[in-house]
């Protein structure tokens, strides 16, 4: 009796979740997995799929904004003033209409103008000039980060914001619960107790799994005084500056922000802020109007499952799609989805030069044998690809023509374009691009390109072990 008891809760069970996954409407293929993993394994399938198989995209966190952000309202107001007409006119820059409008619709990201920026390379350009900008700190502090760690560099950043605090500035912080699972609680405590105000953003509570243990809070950003940002790839952690002997010498990429574009990174933090304690701040002294003059239109997008498109992903295959000249890529992890390898290979088919930059110095081995799984096809399209080969590639660039450059702390893959909260700045300007370019030829000197005849040659285990790495490729 008991055993037909479970096999009807069963049953129910997979007609429910069955129901939920194809008014879902996801491509056939995804539907018709999960729904075969449910009939195959009725109890399993369900907690797989509430973990990891939700689909992501859309407001699924009602509560995590703030009641009529003032950056919505910002947006708003573009809304009606970007037109091809009257958009701020400057050949330097390379400004396009139908891109600022779809960073505009598509991630809420506000044009802003006037802007200076500098390009930091590595862990040691990055702490020099994010702990000067902590020094001169007069009145509030907001750093956001997936992975700190409680090191001799966390060790560092905690004195600074100690000292900072004892000075009457206001320090808040946000940490991913798992990316920065590792620092104790006593480290937490210790934070606390010296006035520093960190949270947790989806904090890992066992036996209480949700399907948010899959989205996790992936940017690195901080503001100082709102007059000053930095964001990029780089986290807190001494392998940050080279220190681990196993990852070897580290690769990254960073910005430091001054200008309007600064007050978005604010919006973006003091968002996540209220998402995880509900407290809202607002005002000049967060937002302080800025003495920047120099003309740099930079937008920035953040996106994650809490947003209404894909926006890093639509940016990335817009932008590749409307290039004329050459694209140019640095990511560590490269998991396209099928319209990124559509834009990619149509690119490198029409004649466009095509590079891409990926670890090879391999960081996390499945992630990397499911990425070397997408090569030769792009390889036969005529798109050049190079492996990384000095230390651990970690940087995350997109080069279009002589104009546009995008930098943050998104990479080229799925989890990057749909599980994560990322944020990207893309920069119209033709110095940085220059600047960045120059990087990336640089990163080319110390890569092997890949050839498609010698790639081809790798065993049938080899392929084997790559294509089912792929299977996990929304995961990695």
């Amino acid at each position: 009796m008991i055993g037909y008891f479970l096999f009807f809760i069963s049953l129910l069970q997979v007609i429910f979740i069955g129901t939920v996954i194809l008014l879902e409407n996801r491509p056939p293929g995804k539907t018709i997995t999960w729904l075969f993993i449910l009939a195959l394994l009725p109890l399993l399938g369900t907690v797989f799929y509430v973990v990891f198989g939700r689909k992501t995209q859309g407001p699924l966190f009602y509560g995590k904004h703030i009641p009529d952000k003032p950056l919505e309202k910002i947006v708003r107001q573009q809304q009606t003033g970007i037109k091809p007409i009257n958009m701020p006119a400057t050949s330097s820059a390379g400004l396009d209409s139908k891109l600022a409008s779809l960073f505009l619709n598509s991630g809420l990201a506000p044009l802003t103008l006037h802007n200076r920026a500098e390009i930091l390379l590595n862990g040691r350009e990055k702490f020099k000039a994010l702990f000067n900008a902590l020094e001169e700190a007069t009145h509030h502090i907001h750093l956001s980060y997936y992975i700190f760690k409680d090191d001799e560099i966390g060790e560092d950043v905690i004195k600074i914001l100690s000292r900072k605090v004892a000075e009457g500035v206001e320090v808040r912080a946000i940490f991913d619960g798992m990316g920065s699972l590792s620092i104790s609680e006593k480290f937490i405590k210790k934070m606390r107790k010296a006035g520093i105000q960190a949270e947790w953003f989806f904090p890992i509570r066992f036996p209480y799994l949700t399907s948010r243990l899959n989205l996790r809070y992936h940017r690195k950003l901080v503001v100082v005084d709102g007059r000053i940002g930095f964001m990029g790839g780089l986290n807190i952690g001494d392998e940050y500056l080279s220190r681990d002997s196993k990852l070897g010498f580290w690769r990254d990429t960073h910005l430091k922000l001054e200008g309007q574009a600064v007050h978005t990174l604010q919006s973006v933090f003091l968002n996540d802020w209220y998402f995880v304690t509900h407290q809202e701040f607002k005002g000049p002294c967060y937002f302080p109007e800025t003495t920047v003059s120099q003309n740099l239109p930079i937008q920035i997008l953040a996106s994650g499952p809490d947003s209404k498109w894909p926006s890093i992903l639509q940016s990335f295959f817009s932008t590749i799609t409307m290039a004329k000249q050459s694209v140019y890529i640095e990511t560590p992890y490269f998991i396209p989805d099928e319209s990124l390898i559509m834009a990619l290979k149509t690119a490198a088919l029409s004649g466009l030069d095509v590079r891409l930059i990926i670890q090879g110095i391999p960081e996390h081995k499945l992630t990397y044998l499911a990425m070397n799984s997408y090569i030769e096809e792009l390889l036969k399209a005529g798109v050049k690809i190079y492996k990384y080969m000095k230390g651990t590639l970690h940087a995350k660039i997109l080069i279009i023509d002589n104009h546009l450059a995008c930098a943050g702390s998104a990479n080229t893959d799925l989890r990057s374009f749909f599980l994560d909260f990322e944020i990207s700045a893309f920069m119209f300007d033709q110095v940085l691009n220059e600047h960045l370019r120059n990087n990336f030829e640089a990163d080319l000197k110390e890569s092997t390109q890949v050839n498609l005849k010698e790639f081809q040659g790798r065993s049938v285990m080899v392929r084997f072990k790559e294509s089912c790495a792929r299977l996990f490729s929304s995961l990695l």
